[in-house]
């Protein structure tokens, strides 16, 4: 059976994403356009689907991480802030943005409230493990093993 530590994050994440865009809960926030994803950042995101990349992202990052809280998921999504002449210090990322995102993922049904934290349902890691395998078939390389 294929799981997620099988195939490349980055094409995980992408073919998720393609997934998750086609569902009618995931839906895109009218704010999405204009923020900042954390302190750090200078600029929004140029990527238009950026928010559907954020939630496959979330959706994989809790599969392996859980159960997760949301002040850790700022820290992963965090980074470093320039500050001019000053040494760059580390800045979380934005919280509203992953508290959405899992909002969304929770109504769902891939993700769900434990305790201080999040943890993927049965119905999450079925919609992971599928997306692996359609990953792994259309990478050659990976096929074989």
């Amino acid at each position: 059976m294929t799981t997620i530590y099988d195939v490349p994050a980055d094409s995980l994440i992408n073919e998720a994403a393609k997934e998750l865009k086609e569902t009618e809960k995931i839906k895109e926030p009218e704010w999405a356009r204009f923020v900042k994803t954390g302190v750090h950042k200078e600029r929004r995101p140029e990527n238009p689907d950026w928010w559907y990349l954020r939630c496959a992202s979330l959706l994989r990052r809790v599969y392996i991480d859980g159960p997760v809280g949301i002040n850790s998921l700022k820290t992963y999504y965090g980074g470093k802030k320039d500050r001019g002449t000053s040494p760059e210090k580390f800045r979380q990322g934005s919280g509203a943005i992953i508290r959405g995102a899992l909002h969304q993922l929770e109504n769902a049904g891939y993700v769900r409230k434990v305790g201080e934290g999040r943890l993927v349902t049965p119905k999450g890691k079925s919609f992971l493990d599928k997306t692996s395998f359609k990953v792994i078939k259309e990478i050659p390389e990976l096929a074989k093993y």
